[in-house]
């Protein structure tokens, strides 16, 4: 399991009637971001702390980083970095001596802190705000310097529980920008929760959905687009009458027509063939321009799942 950066065998965590996490077995490859998604009271900053050693398990193992979180804890979190409910900044700090007293108690020489703050700042855009206290910064910059803090000591591992939460869409992508670059310079792992489908689906590798403290589904956003949502081709051009969409309607493999001026978007119940498709549209007197076939955003998959569930 030398490649694994987290692996769990049926990971449970019990408070009193309320299982947590139920029975989690999960594989994290080294060098990737994960998104581990689900509703609130899920279950997922109930694994994350379980991961870092925090909570005991009620049943089953974990191993982080090859370390096993009842009896290596010290090892996982020296290893590790967290950004959690809470930043960990101190706002009456700037930002220099913020990353300085973290850089102190994680035992860096003086000219490594120095160093690795002024990359990490450069990266994050803040070296020019250094000097500035960052009570006086927007959210979205006391969120970098926060990834900054976790980043510090050069973790093989960072834990981000909903990193982009409260941000506008522009400091939140701008955030997300950022760390994909960091964790392709640096090849750390990431272990990201979030609500943020789309970011989700743009940022991470592979991603986990979890409900209830049961994991529903593993694997890379483009896999759980094509094995759990709905085939669907969109088809532009002119002449969609009602006749002629419900002439597509009767074809049995079409599970829903939708009209939007010159568009026609249409459900399928598989992944079949769209020239049967074209073919009856064209003989029904329409005039296809275009043709584009896709499948259920991650989103959409995420609600399917969620309904599944109930």
């Amino acid at each position: 399991m030398n490649n694994l950066a987290i692996y769990t065998d049926n990971l449970t965590r019990t408070f009193k009637t309320v299982q947590a996490v139920d029975h989690l077995s999960l594989e994290v490859p080294r060098g990737v971001i994960f998104g581990f998604l689900g509703p609130n009271g899920a279950g997922k900053t109930t694994t994350i702390r379980l991961l870092l050693g925090l909570l005991e398990p009620t049943n089953g193992k974990a191993e982080v980083l090859g370390f096993d979180t009842r009896t290596q804890a010290d090892e996982i979190r020296l290893r590790s970095g967290a950004l959690l409910e809470h930043a960990g900044i101190y706002e009456r700090l700037n930002a220099i001596d913020n990353l300085d007293y973290y850089g102190r108690i994680w035992h860096l020489p003086q000219d490594k802190r120095q160093a690795r703050i002024k990359e990490l700042l450069t990266h994050f855009g803040l070296w020019d705000r250094r000097q500035e206290t960052v009570g006086k910064w927007s959210r979205g910059m006391k969120q970098k310097l926060a990834e900054a803090r976790a980043l510090l000591h050069h973790p093989a591992l960072i834990f981000l529980d909903e990193p982009t939460a409260g941000l506008d869409p522009v400091s939140a992508a701008a955030l997300r920008d950022d760390l994909a670059a960091l964790v392709s310079r640096e090849g750390v792992t990431v272990f990201l929760t979030t609500h943020n489908l789309a970011e989700a689906e743009k940022l991470c590798d592979l991603v986990g959905v979890i409900r209830q403290g049961q994991l529903l589904t593993v694997g890379n956003p483009a896999e759980l687009r094509a094995n759990t949502g709905t085939p669907r081709v969109e088809i532009v051009g002119r002449g969609f009458t009602e006749a002629v969409i419900a002439s597509i309607r009767s074809h049995p493999e079409v599970a829903q027509v939708e009209q939007n001026e010159n568009n026609l978007l249409v459900e399928l119940h598989s992944a079949v063939s769209t020239a049967p498709l074209i073919n009856l549209l064209v003989q029904a007197g329409a005039e296809v321009e275009e043709v584009r076939k896709g499948s259920a955003s991650l989103e959409e998959v995420f609600l399917t799942l969620m309904e599944e569930e109930k």
